[in-house]
């Protein structure tokens, strides 16, 4: 079968690395891709959310199926898209449609699906501009720290967490007043919630569910989980906190009530569905959904899928999921992410990277998460540039591999964290 995979990141390199290791597959083209993904199939200079060209794309390469990597497309009505138009209704998509993706699209929506469905997460309220007496109460009411979200898609800068009453009364009023843009319109605040917190993932075809491998991301850009958020600057899989006991609460308060509560609404819902989870006093709570793999915890979840992806997405998007194999390498995997001087605030592009031919000691996959190819040459091309996964018998030998292998790979001004997994052997 023919495969179109929408993105360019470092999750997009994961997936299209495991799809084109399938029997299945016959050509796999990646839009826009990167340097990586070049390597494993076609890249098409497409944007993700330019639909008409999609359209052009599935139709001229005879595509059976099409998988959207990020949220921007999903949130934007790709599903529905494909669904409404007659020469593409009979090609699935594999990810939720318009109204399922709301439940990363409107924070909001989210939170009053899962009140809806006795799913356990913090308290909030939500609050528009000409409710900004009202926000500033239920602030009040609050312990500190204050966490400020931003209703709608804000390339993940629209979460904050403030330590004083009076910031954050000033930033609930800069957030209405339009600091996000129309993602802002709209504010959800909530208690915040001490604990350490999970990734969990699960593949759907609206009625059955199949639970991947767990991680764990680390999005802060200093070491010790200090510094400003980031897209994530590593992560890990899987989580020794997140064992039989506590999976089995996260199964049954939230991930059966989640796909329950979509099928009891009627909202389309084929793809993957991302828990993020804080465990308080080993009780899982939602902090987020996502309406899709998460970037990094895709390079450390996707090594560990030993049967094949395609049957897998098949399974999704056929409604038979139940019947398709899963199977999960024992061995763990630790991701770094390999930055540009200056990320996540201003940086430069364009830098040669060297050392990115594998030494025959490694245990390694090197993904592009943001690079390009000219003349030749690999240059960077984002702000987390690429992404190393290693494989080892226990995490530390994970950890171990990859830092060895960040260490023969170089471009001007790379960084890395040095303490991913610090907190948890």
């Amino acid at each position: 079968m023919n495969i179109l995979l929408l993105g360019s990141g470092g999750r997009e390199h994961a997936l299209a690395w495991k799809l084109a290791q399938s029997p299945k597959i016959d050509r796999l083209f990646i839009a826009p891709g990167n340097a990586g993904t070049s390597h494993v199939g076609t890249n098409v200079p497409v944007a993700v959310t330019d639909f008409r060209a999609i359209k052009n794309v599935v139709l001229a390469n005879r595509i059976d199926l099409v998988v959207a990597g990020p949220e921007t497309p999903l949130v934007n009505g790709l599903y529905d898209f494909f669904k409404n138009d007659p020469s593409l209704q009979d090609i699935p998509v594999a990810g939720p449609s318009k109204q399922g993706a709301r439940l990363e699209g409107s924070k909001s929506f989210a939170k009053a699906f899962m009140e809806r469905r006795q799913i356990p997460t913090a308290r909030y309220k939500s609050f528009t501009a000409d409710a900004l007496e009202d926000g500033y109460r239920f602030l009040e009411s609050l312990p500190s720290p204050y966490v400020l979200k931003a209703d709608g898609l804000a390339a993940g800068k629209g979460v904050l967490i403030i330590p004083k009453l009076e910031e954050a009364r000033k930033e609930l009023r800069a957030m209405l007043n339009g600091r996000f843009g129309a993602a802002g319109q709209t504010v959800v605040i909530e208690e915040f919630l001490d604990g350490v917190e999970c990734s969990v993932f699960v593949a759907t075809d609206g009625a059955d569910y199949k639970l991947l491998p767990v991680a764990k991301d680390y999005k802060r850009i200093g070491e010790g989980n200090t510094g400003l958020n980031t897209g994530g600057m590593g992560a890990v899989s899987p989580v020794p906190f997140a064992d039989g006991v506590f999976m089995q609460k996260v199964e049954e308060r939230i991930i059966r009530p989640t796909i329950e509560g979509l099928k009891a609404e009627n909202i389309d819902y084929k793809g993957f569905i991302f828990f993020g989870l804080i465990s308080v006093k080993g009780e899982p709570l939602v902090i987020e959904y996502n309406c899709r793999l998460g970037d990094p915890e895709t390079e450390a979840v996707i090594p560990r899928i030993q049967s094949d992806l395609v049957e897998l997405l098949e399974g999704i998007v056929r409604g038979d999921l139940k019947t398709r194999p899963l199977e999960i390498d024992k061995r763990a995997v630790a991701t770094l992410i390999l930055a540009s001087g200056g990320y996540p605030e201003a940086f430069e592009t364009g830098k040669e990277i060297q050392g990115l031919d594998a030494p025959p000691w490694a245990a390694t996959v090197v993904f592009h998460s943001g690079t390009t190819a000219r003349e030749g040459k690999v240059l960077t091309g984002g702000g987390r540039v690429l992404a190393v996964s290693s494989y080892g018998s226990t995490l530390k030998e994970a950890l171990t591999q990859s830092y060895k292998r960040a260490g023969t790979i170089h471009f001007e001004k790379m960084f890395f964290r040095t303490d991913i997994g610090f907190d948890l052997y």
